[in-house]
């Protein structure tokens, strides 16, 4: 697999399709088109044309457009032919541009990877664009979209550049250091560097993209019989957990990811918390509750007032039942079985969540990128608590590699195959 071959993939939805979208990458894109529709239609132009195989039998009747490179998706040349979407059709046509010399079908990712090799995007304009991909609620797509569109990788150039400009005050001071009129770093530098360092720290602090796949975690939590498996079923709007009148029903942590309001949620529900169980199948779950406790970002309550973990909301559940007695500092009132208040209680978990995500079109960093900006901020921090010129040189060095990796200057084979492995094959 080498840059000058030649690729092929269909790039539309899986056939049947009403339209089965086949595009073509590289040096020999050209040759390609004028194989199966005997001509190269004018860039950029859509041309209908009658698409024939090498024994001259018609495939099929097709648009087809030609875009020269490098001012293409993948820098490269590049053909597409847009034909009928049949399993047959498009079967025929990629049988057809396999037979060709010097044509091969792609790999998964790598025309994105073909991007990003020839600087149509960078390392994260492609991992935004692997995340809208697989995004799969409203807040992944809006934040995926940001980063595809650029938004991080912009804001990294800007860190960048005033990087280069602290540098160059730097320079400046070692070039006149051996002179009897020797420069010296102006008054704002060391403010410059600071306002710099607490800029990145602000976007450290803010969260991460993942907590978008893993969703705002809810738990259920509360004694045995006090409604929990009713209410994560109204909640997920789904009969996943078993619900019965005997205590201890619920044996082992069950978890379902929704998405409600375009928010992205994990629910689960856990087994009833008491210290006197004596089966060992539910003091397991018991332990394996606590666990998830651990790592709530909401908890629900449904015991007794005042038991529940700090700052879990209080719920005042089974308000359907005869008997029933309510908590008079209940955050909800509700019922599962007949939906009393549980439409409150989710649009205050939609507000909840909200407030914790990411914000709607918000450029979001991801684990290898919250990395490298705390190694940039880290070298920031020490070129502001030094005072000899060659050192807080180097400091800044490490703070532009720091920016390069994040963005893929510098980046290693290893993690670039990881990276668009994650692509389907076309993309």
């Amino acid at each position: 697999m080498t840059a000058a071959d030649t690729i092929f993939a269909l790039s539309s939805g899986a056939p049947p399709a009403g339209v089965g979208v086949i595009r073509v990458s590289g040096p020999a894109a050209r040759s390609a088109l004028e194989a199966l529709a005997g001509r190269v239609p004018e860039a950029r132009r859509a041309s209908l044309a009658r698409l024939r195989g090498a024994d001259g039998a018609l495939l099929d009747e097709a648009l087809v457009l030609w875009f020269p490179g490098p001012r293409t998706a993948t820098g490269e040349d590049l053909a597409e032919f847009h034909c009928h979407g049949g399993r047959a059709v498009v079967a025929a046509l990629e049988g057809a541009l396999d037979s060709l010399r010097g044509l091969r079908r792609a790999e998964p990712g790598e025309f994105t990877r073909r991007a990003f090799a020839n600087g149509r995007i960078d390392l994260a304009e492609a991992e935004g664009l692997a995340d809208l991909l697989s995004a799969e609620t409203e807040l992944q797509r809006a934040a995926a979209l940001a980063n595809a569109g650029g938004a991080l990788s912009r804001q990294v150039e800007g860190w960048r550049e005033r990087v280069l400009v602290l540098s160059a005050e730097v320079e400046g001071v070692l070039d006149f250091s051996d002179e009897e009129d020797s420069a010296d770093l102006p008054e704002c530098f060391t403010w410059n560097i600071g306002a710099l360092a607490d800029e990145l720290a602000e976007w450290l602090a803010r969260p991460r993209s993942e907590r978008l796949g893993e969703g705002f975690r809810v738990v259920l939590a509360g004694p045995p019989n006090a409604g929990k498996s009713t209410l994560f079923n109204a909640l997920v709007e789904s009969e996943a957990a078993i619900t019965s009148p005997i205590a201890g029903t619920t044996r082992d942590v069950i978890e379902r990811s929704v998405a409600i309001g375009g928010v992205p949620f994990t629910f689960v529900d856990t087994a009833g918390l008491r210290e006197d169980s004596s089966d060992a199948i539910e003091a397991i779950g018991i332990e394996r509750a606590l666990g998830a406790l651990a790592r709530a970002d909401a908890v629900l309550w449904l015991g007794p007032e005042g038991e529940g973990p700090d700052g879990a909301w209080e719920i005042a559940a089974q308000a359907d039942r005869e008997g029933f007695g309510t908590k008079p500092s209940a955050r909800f009132t509700l019922s599962a079985v007949t939906g009393e208040g549980v439409a409150a209680l989710k649009a205050a978990l939609v507000e909840a969540a909200r407030g914790a995500l990411p914000k709607p079109g918000e450029a979001a960093l991801n684990a290898r990128q919250h990395t490298r900006l705390a190694e940039a901020e880290e070298a920031l921090r020490a070129a502001k608590s030094l005072s000899d010129p060659l050192l807080v040189a180097e400091e800044l060095r490490r703070a532009r590699l720091a920016f390069d990796r994040l963005i893929g200057r510098a980046t290693t084979e290893d993690m670039l195959d990881t990276l668009f492995g994650r692509f389907c094959i076309g993309k």
